[in-house]
């Protein structure tokens, strides 16, 4: 008899996305389906001294580029190459798709989000011509603006993925305008870079919740958590889409056998569904004292705070380049 482990048992009922720029992990632990990324993975991964080669030629790239993209400084150029290079290098190991995020400064701008996706679709060709774009997702935060570049974007046949999910005004609009995936964040973003801080209202119910109206409304966008903190949490989201897992965790998987813990995608959803023919994407005041209320204001907490945290690392990488002459 085949011993089962937990990787094992989330693979039989989930599509299992690795959230790591870090190859060997994708070589060792796959296969997975997705490789999801962020700015501050991407500051993590180019900080270790194995990636130096590929700061360097990031910067160097950057400075040769610099005259087609003028807007930008060299060193934030130079941040976006070095997160498509560790992309394409993710690509050859699995199986879907790679995903970049967006410069999080913009994330209240859908002109310069909408801009910085297709600069980053044109460079992922730079770095390695004749990448499939179809291989590309983009992730964009969930603010309205975001949503909005989303649309654009969708309708240009690039795919997005809406990020820092806290609330369904949030998911019904990413349906409506036909983003690929939603990353609810079932754990505040603080709770991964403040060791110690614990999210009192972890969002896994609202993980189901969506799902099911995305069933209802017969959406095509898919479900995909992230800020997971145990593999409690990971096998209570058995069944969902997607399920993107840190490293750390995806080795607790490997180690450990499945354990009878009940998935919540087993049973009726928790909070409430909206009913068919909800519609936020032409009402944007609507929409904003929505998301505003939600939770009592701790959904718009929460994605302010977690774009403040994404813009630290941004600050973060933008000075590691400046280091590099």
């Amino acid at each position: 008899m085949t011993t089962q482990t937990g990787l094992d048992y989330m693979r039989s009922r989930t599509m299992v996305d690795c959230d790591t720029l870090d190859e060997e992990v994708a070589r060792t632990l796959g296969p997975f389906q997705d490789c999801t990324s962020n700015q501050a993975i991407a500051f993590v991964e180019l900080s270790k001294p194995s990636r130096t080669e590929v700061v360097s030629a990031s910067k160097a790239d950057a400075k040769s580029l610099h005259n087609k993209y003028p807007s930008l400084s060299v060193d934030e150029l130079a941040v976006e190459i070095a997160m498509v290079r560790l992309a394409i290098g993710m690509a050859k190991h699995i199986r879907g798709l790679v995903h970049v995020q967006t410069n999080p400064y913009y994330s209240f701008s859908s002109e310069k989000t909408v801009v910085n996706a297709l600069r980053i679709v044109q460079l992922f060709q730079h770095v390695q011509p004749g990448f499939d774009v179809a291989r590309i997702a983009i992730k964009i935060p969930g603010t309205w603006e975001g949503m909005m570049a989303c649309r654009t974007l969708e309708l240009a046949g690039v795919r997005t993925l809406a990020t820092t999910l806290f609330s369904m005004p949030q998911a019904v609009l990413a349906a409506e305008v036909g983003c690929t995936y939603v990353a609810p964040y079932v754990n505040e973003l603080k709770v991964q870079v403040n060791p110690g801080i614990v999210d009192d209202q972890k969002l896994l119910p609202l993980c189901v919740a969506i799902q099911q109206y995305y069933k209802s409304v017969q959406a095509s966008t898919k479900v995909l958590p992230a800020s997971l903190t145990s593999t409690e949490e990971i096998f209570m989201l058995a069944g969902v889409d997607h399920l993107t897992i840190a490293p750390h965790l995806l080795v607790k998987l490997t180690q450990s056998m499945f354990t009878d813990v009940k998935s919540l995608f087993d049973s009726a959803a928790l909070e409430p569904v909206p009913p068919v023919g909800t519609s936020y994407a032409h009402d944007h005041g609507q929409y904003q004292i929505t998301f505003a209320r939600d939770r009592a204001g701790a959904s718009q907490r929460k994605l302010t705070e977690a774009v403040n945290i994404f813009c630290d690392f941004q600050d973060q990488l933008e000075s590691m380049m400046k280091t590099v002459a």
